[in-house]
């Protein structure tokens, strides 16, 4: 088995970036506030414009498409900071590693855009995605918010965990 590769995509990229992100909405609607239904039908415009608010990232493993991330801004309020969003793995590639790729990844280009923070909103009764997170230094902070997509349990709520990209970092190691 071959190295899993993270590569950041233009706006030349934008079939491959939507291909994944519909794969990403048919295969785990649960984890996204967006529909499969609403995005399929959408534009080539609005996947070009898409792909100039964030850094979209990809991740393979012999061209064949295993994952994506996106790193963006946070909000007016977080100058200097960034946040991971939109993270999906393919069930198959699941526990290969490709999330953590995407991670370090999405880490590395928030510090190359000059960004001393990296967030990322985890649902707070989802001890997986806390772990995981935990394992490359993010921590939780004391901001939360109700879970922006739909679910079973009316109060559910993400946390937002960050993690520094500069300075002392614990002990963690580099990107």
């Amino acid at each position: 088995m071959s190295d899993i590769s993270v590569r950041a995509l233009g706006a030349e990229d934008w079939e491959q970036y939507r291909s994944m992100r519909l794969t990403a909405l048919r295969e785990s609607p649960e984890a996204f506030v967006a529909k499969l239904a609403d995005e399929e039908s959408e534009p080539e415009a609005f996947w070009r414009a898409r792909m100039e608010r964030s850094t979209r990232l990809l991740a393979e493993r012999d061209g064949e498409a295993l994952g994506i991330a996106s790193v963006g801004e946070v909000g007016e309020d977080h100058e200097g900071h960034a946040q991971l969003f939109g993270l999906f793995v393919r069930p198959e590639a699941r526990g290969t590693g490709v999330a953590a790729a995407l991670v370090r990844a999405g880490a590395r280009v928030a510090t190359e855009q000059g960004r001393t923070q990296l967030y990322y909103w985890v649902g707070t009764d989802n001890g997986r995605a806390v772990a995981f997170a935990s394992s490359f230094g993010f921590r939780p902070t004391g901001t939360r918010r109700p879970m922006r997509v739909v679910s079973e349990d009316d109060g559910e709520e993400e946390i937002a965990m960050t993690l520094p990209l500069s300075g002392d970092r614990g002990g963690m190691p580099d990107f």
